[in-house]
């Protein structure tokens, strides 16, 4: 069993900084990727980006490419998402997943664990 809790979330306005934090608990696996997903109201959770514990390797949803960066702290088991730029339509919950997978997805449903979601609201 993998733990997860998620925070640093808030209020930020239009062209601000937050960034997310996920300290992961349990098994946690060399092998284990992280990654990071984002649910708006009446909306699918989508994939925002993932890194794998054993190595640098990343992946990040093109449209975020170059606003939002994910790295972690193996030491302190925890992943980051820092989130630069910051528009309205980046508002939503944002969820830390792992899953004991060699290889990173986009996909939510192939990530075992999840967080309880840490909430960010851009204001206009």
């Amino acid at each position: 069993q993998v733990q997860l809790v998620e925070s640093g979330g808030g209020l930020v306005q239009t062209g601000g900084s937050l960034r997310l934090s996920c300290v992961a608990s349990g098994r946690t696996a060399s092998s284990y990727a992280m990654g990071w997903f984002r649910q708006a109201p009446g909306k699918e959770r989508d994939f925002v980006a993932a890194i794998r514990w054993s190595d640098h390797y990343t992946d990040y949803a093109d449209s975020l490419k170059g606003r939002f960066t994910i790295s972690r702290d193996n030491a302190k088991n925890t992943v980051y998402l820092q989130m630069n730029s910051l528009k309205p339509e980046d508002t939503a919950v944002y969820f830390c997943a792992a899953d004991n997978m060699r290889r990173l997805s986009r996909r939510s449903y192939e990530y075992s664990y999840w967080g309880q979601g840490t909430q960010v609201t851009i204001s206009s």
